[in-house]
């Protein structure tokens, strides 16, 4: 286990920019509930292709009175180490899930812990449950949030897979009696799980090695950071472009279905979400868009019939978008070909401008040198990646270079 100290939260998921494309264009019109049957495939086990290795991060995050900073740079940088997990060769399949802990709300029978979200593809509905938490002061129990994510979640068979458990809070981690984190991160890892343990203060505090010996006994890593610092994103002259590509992507998806009105509606909603936070974020989620991780299979037809879990012959008509309802199959397969050659071309353009951006954002880093530290977002990359290259996985470029730990911080 490695120690990562006094680091700004920053890393793990996705949020969004914008389109001009109407999902009225599609089916009728439905409300978001429907977002859940969106994605059928979230509550199933998967057996990935061969050669996509997965990726499965569970998100466990301490939603008492105290911690608004830790959800605020949630939204702001999850999309950061989805990017980041990009680059791997091969792509992963990126399946994450969130549970919250910590809320007054919550059933004290569950240990005031709640699954928002099963492990799943669709990066856009954990999006949507992270801008819906509120903060509630409640009990935060670690020890029973990890047991739950290990026991409860369905995860990967493959025995290749990489699970992950990220777990965050500021209270002690020795708190539950009936389920102690010892006895959670055993259970972890015994399950082929490691866990990385986020305490939200300083590695001086009397409370963070119990945070520590969380992650050590699953094999996995300890952060410690200030939770209010990572929730801006540093922007650059590309983002403008980055967020207009963002919603020319949208344009070529073809939903099917009122589940695919409802992801439709959602990724719009997510894209608005991220371009209220900040032009950087919407850049970021731009680049996660443009990438093979932001996968719609369950719902389009572009990303469904690639991936061959949808045949275009097999949909009904009235399930169709509108411009390809009462069309002959040849001029259904035209339109499809069509939005797909469409989909790369934008791909294209964004990966081309999120180099530039890169580059533009090293810079401007490389002059600021030691003014703002390291950011959780740097050191989740690192730590991420290097458990991802014990499962096979390369990365092209480096990861950030994280500062020798002094130690007093150890």
């Amino acid at each position: 286990m490695q120690h990562i100290s006094q680091l700004a939260f920053a890393s793990l998921l996705l949020l969004a920019p914008r389109t001009g494309f109407a999902c009225s264009d599609l089916t009728p019109q439905v409300g978001q509930d429907a977002i859940a049957p969106a994605v059928a495939s979230a509550g199933t086990p998967v057996t990935p292709p061969e050669a996509r290795p997965v990726v499965e991060l569970a998100i466990c995050l301490d939603i008492s009175g105290s911690m608004d900073g830790l959800i605020d740079s949630a939204k702001a940088r999850l999309w950061s180490i989805v990017n980041d997990l990009a680059t791997a060769k091969p792509v992963p399949q990126v399946r994450v899930a969130l549970l919250t802990y910590g809320c007054d709300s919550y059933s004290s029978e569950a240990g005031w812990v709640v699954i928002d979200s099963e492990l799943t593809e669709d990066l856009d509905l954990i999006s949507k449950k992270l801008f819906a938490l509120k903060t509630n002061g409640g009990t935060e129990l670690v020890g029973r949030v990890v047991d739950k994510a290990a026991r409860s979640l369905l995860w990967s068979t493959d025995p290749n897979a990489l699970r992950i458990i990220v777990v965050a809070g500021n209270e002690a981690a020795d708190q539950d009696s009936v389920v102690t984190y010892q006895v959670a991160s055993k259970t972890s890892i015994e399950r082929g799980i490691l866990v990385n343990s986020i305490f939200c203060g300083s590695p001086t505090d009397p409370i963070a090695p119990a945070w520590g010996e969380v992650a050590r006994l699953a094999d996995g890593q300890f952060l410690c950071i200030d939770q209010s610092a990572g929730a801006l994103v540093a922007e650059s002259p590309f983002d403008k472009q980055l967020t207009e590509l963002s919603a020319s992507i949208n344009t070529t998806y073809l939903w099917v279905g009122e589940a695919g009105l409802a992801a439709c509606s959602n990724q719009m909603e997510q894209d608005a979400n991220a371009r209220g936070l900040s032009g950087g974020v919407a850049a970021q989620r731009a680049s996660s868009k443009s990438s093979a991780i932001y996968d719609n299979r369950a719902n389009d037809l572009v990303d469904g019939c690639a991936a061959g879990t949808m045949k275009l012959e097999d949909i009904k008509d009235e399930d169709l978008p509108a411009d390809m309802k009462g069309k002959t199959l040849d001029e259904k397969k035209a339109i499809l070909a069509a939005k797909q050659a469409d989909r790369l071309r934008v791909q294209q353009e964004i990966q081309s401008l999120q180099v530039k951006r890169e580059a533009y954002l090293v810079e401007e880093a490389r002059k600021q040198a030691g003014a703002t530290g390291i950011t959780l977002d740097d050191a989740l990359k690192q730590a991420i990646r290097t458990q991802a290259t014990k499962k096979g996985m390369k990365f092209v470029s480096p990861p950030v270079a994280l500062a020798p730990l002094k130690p007093e911080d150890c």
